[in-house]
This record gives structure tokens, sequence and C-alpha cells, in this order.
């Protein structure tokens, strides 16, 4: 029984050694400020020295695609907001298909040209390295607390052009083969195998998520993200369509409408076991990256290699510097990350591993796919936040660059105090010293408490991140002492589930009105002896709502819209004391930008069509004030 079990226990082991592997490192990056993607790519290089099994490259790849690509696709797309991608799908689908069959061909045409290669098995090559994997890069950026929107172009571009490249590389592979090419024959297949992966994944996701709409439990409704995820991938590659494509359409569609008709608890379960699932896919398939390459093809062709960087990076600068300019405000600074941010990953790398050896040249392709790779995560990655930061990708403001000093000033400074104040307790320094001591050093906190609050209150993003913080934290406390009480048996399941559900809707709430907050624990009230009305972009909301709430008024918001361009807006009543309509309309400046908006249609009086996009500059906020008799609040 025991020699019989024993191979599975080789596996578990292997298993077990490899996780570890992956939270040491992640550690070990978090502490070096460097993306643990890097990382767990030079430990699997490191681990090649150790002796082992041979590893049989098609089995690796299987593993890649079918067990470890599904999860990082599905949570990725899960996330991705209908309403974020919608903004730039025109852009991201002329990366993801135009743009990766241009890198195909000149990928390709640059490496027949450069090296002894012939153009079928380089056209291989051109569409195994044309998918883009900015895992360690969006990683970076949410440390970074990049913008939104750079990191939907990335995850975006990435999504599309891992399903259009497995396409693409199918029919080079078949070409190369038989040497035989068809354009209509390429085009009918690239349609038929591209759009059946998405059709299925949208029946597939439109199904799982009615289903999800009629079940409050959060593991059963876990498992059946998990069975989508899984499911639409196999069943696609059954129908003979895309099945990373399936998986891509039926994240997307399950992340904008499953969360819908899930709990609160749901919720917070569902995209906490992505997380987690994601992490475990890309720790494990990066260590595999670096345990399948081999060193000593990779010096044997470095003269390949070499061209096929150049060849890489070139056929980059051109789909991101040329299709660009049909994006709407993409500014150079964000050009250049997206060019530097096209790294290759776990794709490419399963196609690598999939070229038949009949096929000319195919130790050079692996050797130049591999080259390849570790160029862009070693080199690109590694040096993303050094590029970010010198582009200034997160502009911080001064105010914000203040509070930090401030507040860590007085966090070491009570952290002195509190040291002080146990070595007296222990007998270490004198009663006599630490009456003396402790005097100053509590006037030199509050001195250092009265400059923290000072700064918070002249500017209203740090005081509501400080604030969403804060609430947050307090809210998870809340959910640790109800499962103590569950444990300890003080409170019944079903009282539990109750609690612990509001306490996860409050966890998820998205737009907290922080002038209800704050207002909720404030009896003393104004008299309030005028109305504004203030007409603002929906995106300004949160930091207007901030900025009135700092100085004490009464807020009530009402989604509207209006104007040709047929934009959300929000109409603000604010209630105004005697003498603060001046200083209310300042803060309104303040927190309301002004953002160039698109006219893309024409007006209705007129049948003539726009030659092009018509700038209009919208903002910041549209005011109307008048007198008001009695002023009650319900």
């Amino acid at each position: 029984m025991i020699e019989s079990l024993s191979p599975i226990l080789r596996v578990e082991e292997i298993i077990i050694s490899l996780l570890l592997i992956s939270a040491l490192v992640a550690i070990a990056a978090n502490r070096l400020r460097i993306p643990y993607t890097v990382g767990l790519v030079l430990i699997g290089l490191a681990l090649t020295i150790v002796p082992r099994q041979e590893i049989d490259s098609q089995d690796v790849s299987t593993i890649i695609m079918a067990l470890l690509v599904p999860p990082l696709v599905f949570e990725a797309a899960f996330h991705l907001r209908l309403d974020d991608l919608r903004r730039d799908l025109g852009f991201i689908l002329l990366l993801a298909i135009p743009g990766m069959i241009l890198t195909t061909v000149m990928v390709g045409g640059v490496v027949s040209w450069g090296t002894d290669i012939a153009l079928a098995p380089a056209m291989v090559f051109g569409a195994l390295i044309a998918a883009t994997d900015p895992v360690a890069v969006v990683a970076l950026f949410r440390r970074l607390g990049a913008p939104k929107r750079l990191q939907v172009l990335l995850e975006g571009e990435s999504l599309f052009n891992d399903g259009t490249a497995i396409v693409m590389f199918g029919m080079m592979v078949a070409i190369a083969e038989t040497g035989h090419f068809s354009l209509t024959e390429s085009l009918t297949q690239f349609l038929r195998v591209a759009g059946g992966g998405a059709l299925v994944g949208i029946v597939l996701g439109m199904l799982i998520s009615q289903l999800i709409g009629r079940i409050d439990d959060p593991l059963v409704e876990t498992t059946l993200t998990t069975v989508l995820a899984f499911g639409s991938y196999v069943i696609a590659e059954l129908l003979g369509v895309s099945g990373v494509l399936a998986v891509v359409a039926a994240g997307i569609l399950n992340g904008n409408v499953g969360p819908s008709g899930m709990s609160a608890t749901t919720r917070v379960v569902v995209f906490n076991f992505w997380e987690y699932f994601a992490f475990l896919a890309n720790s494990l398939i990066f260590l595999v990256i670096g345990l399948v390459i081999d060193i000593h093809l990779l010096f044997e062709n470095w003269e390949a290699i070499g061209v096929a960087i150049l060849a890489v990076l070139g056929a980059r600068a051109v789909s991101i510097y040329g299709f660009s300019f049909f994006g709407k405000n993409i500014s150079w600074k964000w050009r250049h990350i997206l060019y530097w941010g096209g790294l290759r990953g776990a794709i490419s790398l399963a196609l690598t591993l999939t070229i038949p050896a009949a096929i000319a040249g195919s130790e050079s392709l692996k050797a130049m796919a591999f080259g390849v790779v570790l160029f862009t995560l070693l080199v690109q990655g590694f040096s993303m936040d050094w590029l970010s930061r010198k582009l200034k990708l997160v502009e911080r403001s001064h105010m914000q660059e203040e509070y930090e000093r401030r507040h860590a000033r007085f966090v070491a400074s009570r952290s002195g105090y509190e040291y002080l104040q146990r070595l007296s307790r222990q007998g270490l320094i004198s009663e006599h010293t630490w009456q003396r001591l402790s005097k100053i050093l509590e006037r030199q906190n509050q001195t250092l408490v009265d400059a923290v609050r000072d700064v918070i209150t002249s500017n209203p993003s740090v005081e509501a991140e400080e604030l969403d913080t804060a609430r947050r934290e307090a809210l998870r406390a809340q959910r640790t002492a109800l499962t103590g009480l569950l444990r300890d048996g003080v409170i019944s399941e079903e009282n539990y589930s109750q609690l612990v559900g509001e306490v996860d809707a409050a966890l998820t709430e998205q737009g907290l009105v922080w002038s209800e907050l704050l207002q909720a624990g404030n009896s003393s009230m104004l008299p309030v002896d005028q109305m504004m009305a203030a007409v603002i972009q929906e995106p300004d909301l949160e930091s207007a709502l901030n900025a009135l709430t700092k100085m004490g008024l009464t807020v009530i918001h009402l989604p509207s819209s209006g104007g040709f361009l047929a934009r959300r807006n929000v109409t603000l009543l604010i209630g105004l004391p005697e003498g603060r309509e001046q200083a209310a309309v300042q803060a309104l400046q303040r927190s309301c930008r002004k953002r160039v908006e698109y006219l893309s249609e024409p007006f209705r009086e007129s049948h003539l069509p726009l030659a092009a996009p018509i700038p209009v500059t919208v903002g910041g906020a549209t005011i109307f004030t008048f007198e008001v008799e009695s002023y009650e609040e319900f």
C-alpha cells in the first residue's frame, strides 16, 4: 500500500516545496522591493543546477495551459470592469489583433533575415512570442498606486492577445509543417477559432451567472466560478476553438454580471479565493519558467537570441507608438510604460514547449524564446519600478509627502515615549528622570499631533484615505470578533451569518458618503441660511464630498445627466451657514478639475457627420446659490 502511494507522496512533496519557495521568495522580494515574479524566475534558474529527473516538455506545456493559465486569465478578466474596458476597447483590440499580427510578421521577418532560420519557422517564433504577460508590471502598478486606466490597458491587451496569439501560433505551425498557405483559409480559421472561443465563454458565463443569482451559499458559488474557469477552457478545446479566449469571455461576463447576484459575504469569499488562486498559479508558472529553461542552450544560441530581442523590441515599438495615435488621451509617458511593460511569460513558454521537432531549427526557436522571456522578465520587469518613478507615473502631491513626514515623526516620537515608559515601569530608569522626561515628550507628541491634524484637514484626499483605512480596519476587527463569538458558542450560526453579512456589505461598499459618516456623530448643526446647487462630473464626486465635509457642511448628492456629451454627472445640494458661500465655492474649485471630453456624434439639429471628434472642455463645477427661509432635515 505504501509503495503504491509513494508516487503520489512524491508529487505532494514537490508541490509543497514549490509553494514554500514561492512564499519565501515573495517575502524576500517585498523586503527588497523587487517584483516577486523576477525572484521566482531567478530561484527557478538556480534550481536547475540541482540534479533532477528529465521533465517531458509536452507535459509541462499541458500543465501550464490547462491548469495554471485558466485561473490566471479568469482572475484578471473577473476583476476587469466593463465600464473601464469599454472606454479603450477599440485601442485594446487594435493592440491585441492587428498589433499581434504585425508583431508576428515583423519579428518573423527580422529573425529570418538576421539568422539562418527559414521564414516559415521564423513566423512560428513570431507568433509564439507575440503574447504579452504583464503580471509583474500590473503587480507593481497596484503597489505604486498607478492609474487604473493604465492597468486596464495592459491587462486588457494581454487577455485578448493571449488567445489570438495561440490561434496564430497554431496556424503558423500548420503552414511550417505543410508548406501550404491560403489567406482566405487562414482568416476563416482565425475567425472560427477566436470567435468560437469567445462565444463558448459568453454562453457558459451567462449560465453560471444566472445559477449563482439563485443560490446563497458562498462555498457553492465559489465552486461554480472555479467550474466556469476550468470548464470553459476544457469545453472550448474539445470543440476545437480557443480555450483561453473562452476563459477571458467567461471571466469578464461573470465578473460583471455574477457579483450582482452574490451576497456581500460571497463576494468577499470569491474575491479572496481568486486572489489566492492567481498568486498560487502565478508563483508556480514563474518557478517552472526558471526550471525548464536550458542555460546551455542559451549560451549556444546567444547571437540568435540577440537578434530576437531586438526584433521583439522593435515590433513592440511600432505597435505601441503607432496604434496609440488611435487611442484617446494616451500621453507619451503612458506610451513609454506600455512599450517597456510588454513582458513575455507563461503563454510564450507553453507554446515554445509544444514546437514540433519536425520544424527546421526547432531548438534554435526554443533558445530564442527562452532568451526573450528571460530578457523581458529580468531586464524589463526589474527596471519597471525605476522607469515608473523616473517618468513620475504616480505623482504625489506636496501635501501627501508632508503628511507622511509628519505622521512618521509622530509615530517615531510616540514609540520613544512608550519605550521609556516601559523602562520606567521596569525600574531601569528612575522615577525622577521619567517624570521630567515624560512632560517634555508629551508636549512634543501633542505638537506633532497638531501638525498631522493640520495637514489632514487641509487636504481632503489624504483625510479620505485615512478615514477609509480606519473604517475598514474597524470592520475587519468586528468580523474577527463575530467569528470569536460563534466559536465560543455565544451566538448561533444563523445570527452569525446575518451579522457577518452586514459587516461584509459595509466592507464591499464602494461609494462611501463621507459627509454622512462624519456628520453622524456631530450633533451641533450650524444654521443653514442658503442652499447651493452644484453640478459636477461623476469622477469628482468623492473629492468634492470630502472637501465640503471638511468644512462641516451638509451635502446631499443626486445622480443626473445632460448636455450634448450625454455624460453622467452629479448634482450636489449644499446647506450653507451665513458667510460660507465663498469658501464652499473655493472648495469645489479645488476638488473639481477640468477635463477634456470628446464629442463623437453630430448635434441633433445637424445632419452633417463630424469629420473628427470635437474636444470639449468640461467642468469643474456649475454652481447656483439661493436664499432659504427655513431648513429642516428628515
